[in-house]
């Protein structure tokens, strides 16, 4: 598999998507958007962990914050089809769990059957736009508990950036924790993703220090009346050992994008996931749009690693 979205003819076919899978895709969003909430209903479930101590979870809902951007790529993320192909491509593979997206791409992947049997985390709060001036107002613009509840889905996954300097944080706060409630009410996983931020020259930026990353898991595992069905989600920095220490929560690991880098990245998540209390990969990016656009042998890649621990 070779070339960018861009440069992808409209007729290939990847793991079984189809010029024709896509029309019909067009054709059920137009005439008959019922059977988004029958495939729903008809989708065949699991639970999070099942038999396996570690999971593996694609996550696609970077572009609902206008993240569009991979690597030197600022629109590589552009192409909603090539979205879709990309995510069929990972989620056949052997050793994915699931996926965690917004409603738009966790519909058009029901209509595709592409669901059956995976795990489903709904993204909630999409509203601080990747560039904007309310960037920190992290509003709830996306997936509700009780829509999560009502599509049989499997949780919901909420961003918590601590901005040390932003006022908005607070209404964050505040609707994280409400959140964290309404969804551990119907027995629901609340995945949250916490980082602790400022802006520098205007852009949005997380410490990523060890420091950092344990003062925003403090701040978000007491979110909500009740912790019992929380998880965390949180990026690998040096000094895991440390920052596992702060938590008795169950933790996923962010992918994140490794850049130019990706074996030092894949060295760091080997590691990382021999800690007590990690329970597995949340990737996105680094899996669906890899460097040489081989997005199997980059799932299989990351799916090696759960198995090796």
């Amino acid at each position: 598999m070779s070339g960018s979205g861009a440069e992808r003819s409209g007729a290939e076919e990847i793991a079984g998507l189809r010029e024709a899978d896509h029309r019909r895709l067009l054709e059920t969003r137009a005439r008959h958007p019922w059977r988004i909430a029958e495939a729903a209903a008809a989708r065949r479930r699991r639970s999070l962990l099942e038999e396996r101590d570690q999971v593996l979870i694609i996550a696609a809902d970077h572009p609902a914050r206008g993240a569009l951007g991979v690597g030197n790529r600022p629109l590589a993320m552009g192409s909603r089809i090539d979205l879709l192909r990309r995510l069929c491509v990972a989620l056949a593979r052997p050793g994915v769990d699931g996926l965690l997206a917004t409603p738009d791409v966790v519909e058009d992947l029901l209509l595709l059957g592409a669901l059956d049997g995976k795990v489903v985390i709904g993204s909630m709060n999409r509203g601080g736009v990747q560039g904007t001036v309310f960037e920190f107002d992290d509003r709830f613009t996306a997936y509700d508990a009780g829509t999560i509840a009502r599509m049989g889905l499997d949780g919901g996954k909420m961003l918590c950036r601590i901005g040390v300097d932003e006022p908005a944080t607070a209404a964050t706060l505040e609707a994280c924790g409400r959140a964290v409630t309404e969804l551990a009410s119907r027995g629901l996983v609340a995945m949250v993703e916490p980082f602790w931020s400022r802006r520098v020259d205007g852009a949005v930026t997380h410490d990523l220090s060890a420091e950092g990353v344990i003062r925003s898991m403090h701040v978000c595992q007491g979110l909500g009346a009740t912790s019992a069905h929380t998880w965390l989600k949180i990026p690998v920095v040096d000094g895991m050992e440390q920052v596992m220490r702060a938590t008795t929560l169950p933790t996923l690991l962010l992918g994140g994008d490794p850049g130019d880098a990706p074996d030092l990245a894949y060295a760091a998540w080997r590691k990382a996931l021999r800690l007590p209390g990690v329970r597995g990969l949340v990737v996105g990016r680094a899996l669906l749009y890899p460097s040489d656009d081989d997005v199997a042998a980059a799932v299989d890649t990351a799916a090696a690693m759960l198995e090796a621990t």
